[in-house]
């Protein structure tokens, strides 16, 4: 059957991986709860009415939402530029509370070893902060796998914005139809998607608060090409796992 038009084309074999970061490398245990309510309070400080703004809502949700309330309302431009600068900072602040607990997913280390050995180009693509994101690569030991990293501190769009990711795989010199994006979050398959570049979706770790949400037939649905279990499983779907000795 032939491949219609509006479907990604996908050459083989992979040149570069773009990997999201917390929950899929690295285990942080973020307070997002606390961040999103932080974020609010913030905005309803800066004349959002209350009760128009969802804690059950990503924060990137969260922000354009209220954003698009102050702009309606007529809020000055500097009244909009406060909001943005404090909320970063607030939730770069909390972020960085996660550093000393922070540890790399199990599998991590080998996995990239192995795609390092074999000529892979590798990225990190996180909503998390630029300072967060290299501290947290050091502290695991997991910083000498990439040269390419973009957080959300990079100017433009952030992900789940599909610019993102296609400014990334752009510095990488990596062809769409030869990229993959491996993520933990429904947010990284719509970015993918979106960028019509080939998503693996990973479960969450078990210890990780959102693994009842993250179901594998949600990643399919929303456009994983496939799901691994963890990070040892996703070796194997790579086609990259060392062979077993007897």
């Amino acid at each position: 059957m032939p491949v219609r038009e509006s479907e990604p084309r996908f050459l083989e074999p992979l040149l570069g991986i773009v990997f999201d970061l917390d929950g899929t490398l690295v285990l942080s245990h973020h307070d997002f709860g606390r961040m999103r309510k932080e974020v609010i309070r913030l905005a309803e400080q800066h004349g959002v009415p209350p009760g128009h703004l969802s804690v059950q809502d990503p924060i990137h949700r969260i922000v354009e939402n209220a954003r698009e309330v102050l702009r309606t309302s007529g809020a000055p431009d500097g009244t909009i530029y406060r909001f943005e600068s404090e909320y970063q900072k607030r939730i770069d602040t909390i972020e960085l509370e996660a550093l000393p607990r922070t540890v790399a997913r199990p599998g991590a280390a080998e996995l990239l070893r192995t795609l390092t050995g074999r000529g892979f180009r590798l990225g990190v693509l996180t909503r998390s902060s630029e300072t967060f994101a290299r501290q947290a690569l050091h502290r695991t030991g997991l910083e000498s796998s990439f040269a390419y990293l973009r957080t959300r501190s990079a100017p433009g769009p952030a992900k789940p914005s599909p610019e993102a990711l296609l400014l990334l795989l752009h510095e990488m010199g990596v062809p769409l139809d030869r990229a993959l994006f491996v993520g933990d979050h429904l947010l990284d398959a719509e970015c993918a998607v979106r960028a019509r570049v080939r998503f693996y979706a990973i479960l969450p770790d078990p210890s990780e608060p959102t693994t009842g949400s993250m179901t594998a037939d949600r990643f399919l649905a929303a456009g994983a090409s496939a799901v691994a279990t963890d990070l040892g499983d996703l070796t194997r779907q790579l086609n990259v796992a060392a062979p077993r000795t007897a």
